[in-house]
C-alpha cells in the first residue's frame, strides 16, 4: 500500500484522484474510483447544476468530489453553492483565478484542490489557502498550457517545501500507469490526478467508437488546438488550448482557425453529428499523450488497482538495484 500525505489528509487508500473530466466524468465513474480507494470526481464543467445533481445521485453513498472550470463557473455560481450543500469530498477548481470562490469553499470546510499550469499560479493558489495543488503538464488531455509535467512538478514541490510545507501536491499530465505514479512520487508529489486512463474505462461517459480510436492511437497522434472549442462555441481564455486526438478535421483546420470560424454554419452541424455518432474522423477525442499507453477498456477500479500495483513494483525495483 502506498501511504502518502494525500491519503492521510483525504482519508483515501491510494494516492490517486480521478480528474473531473468535462462530459466524461459522471457519477458512476466517480463512485467507481472512490470505491476502489481513490478519490472520484464529477466533472461539473459548464453545467449550471442540474446535471451535476443527477450525477451526485448516481454516485450513491460513495464519497466523491466535484470539479469546475473556474472561468465558466462565474456564469452560474449557484452550481457551487448546490454542490457544497451536499458535502462533497473536495472541490476541484481549474482554469482561472479561484479567488472569488475560496471563501464559500472554506466556510463549508470542504478541501479545496486547485489545478495550475505555472509556478506563478501555484503560488497564488497557495496564498489563497488551497489544500492541494495539482501541477498539470502539457502532456495532459483536455485543456492546459505549455509546461511539461517532469519539470513543473518538482519546481512547485520546491516552492511548497520553502513556503507552504503543509500544502499537498499532485502531478497531472502523462500519468497513466504505475510508472507514472512512481515517477510523480519521486519528483516530490504526494499523489497524482489521472484523467485519460479513467476516460478509457467502462464507467466513463464516452462513445465506444471514440474509445477505440484512442486505443489505436499513440501519443504522437495528439495535439494542442483551439479547433474543438471553436466548434463547441466555448469562449476559452487564449492561454489554454485543448489536447485532442488528431484527425482529418484538425488536419484541415488546426492552422486556420479564422477560416473555420468563417464557415461555422456549414461545419458545426457536421461536427456535432460526428460527436453523436462517435465518428473520430471528424469529432475529436479529448485524450492526452498517455493514449499510447492505453490498450484496453476496463472497470475503473481495476485500472486504479493495476496502477497502484505497478507503482509499488517500480518503486521496489528502483530501491533494490
Amino acid at each position: 500500500m502506498l501511504t502518502t500525505r494525500l491519503t492521510e489528509r483525504l482519508g483515501i487508500k491510494h494516492p490517486i484522484i480521478q480528474a473531473p473530466m468535462a462530459f466524461a466524468a459522471g457519477g458512476r465513474l466517480a463512485a467507481a474510483v472512490s470505491s476502489g480507494g481513490g478519490l472520484g470526481m464529477i466533472g461539473g464543467a459548464y453545467d449550471a447544476g442540474e446535471w451535476i445533481a443527477e450525477q451526485q445521485d448516481l454516485a450513491g453513498n460513495q464519497s466523491v468530489g466535484c470539479g469546475f472550470i473556474t472561468w465558466a463557473l462565474r456564469a452560474h455560481p449557484q452550481a457551487l453553492e448546490e454542490v457544497l450543500a451536499r458535502g462533497p469530498a473536495a472541490v476541484f477548481l481549474s482554469f482561472g483565478d479561484p479567488a472569488d470562490f475560496v471563501p464559500a469553499i472554506q466556510a463549508a470546510k470542504v478541501p479545496l484542490i486547485c489545478q495550475v499550469q505555472t509556478l506563478r499560479d501555484a503560488a497564488h493558489a497557495i496564498d489563497l489557502g488551497a489544500e492541494v495543488i495539482v501541477a498539470q503538464g502539457a502532456e495532459a488531455g483536455g485543456h492546459g498550457e505549455r509546461r511539461a509535467t517532469f519539470t513543473l512538478v518538482p519546481e512547485i514541490a520546491d516552492h511548497i517545501a520553502r513556503h507552504a510545507p503543509d500544502t499537498l501536491l499532485c502531478a497531472a499530465g502523462g500519468v497513466g500507469d504505475g510508472r507514472g505514479l512512481a515517477a510523480a512520487l519521486m519528483l516530490g508529489a504526494d499523489g497524482v490526478v489521472i484523467g485519460s486512463r479513467f476516460w478509457a474505462s467502462d464507467e466513463a461517459l464516452v462513445h465506444p467508437a471514440m474509445l477505440q480510436a484512442a486505443i489505436k492511437a499513440s501519443g504522437d497522434d495528439t495535439l494542442r488546438s483551439t479547433v474543438t472549442d471553436i466548434m463547441r462555441g466555448f469562449d476559452w481564455p487564449k492561454r489554454y488550448t485543448g489536447r485532442v486526438l488528431r484527425n482529418d478535421f484538425t488536419d484541415r483546420w488546426h492552422h486556420d482557425p479564422e477560416g473555420l470560424r468563417a464557415v461555422l454554419a456549414e461545419e458545426r452541424p457536421r461536427w456535432q453529428a460526428a460527436v453523436a455518432e462517435g465518428d473520430a474522423r471528424v469529432a475529436n477525442a479529448f485524450v492526452g499523450e498517455v493514449t499510447g499507453l492505453i490498450h484496453d477498456i476496463r472497470p475503473a477500479a481495476e485500472i486504479l488497482h493495476d496502477i497502484v500495483k505497478g507503482a509499488e513494483q517500480a518503486l521496489a525495483k528502483s530501491f533494490t538495484r
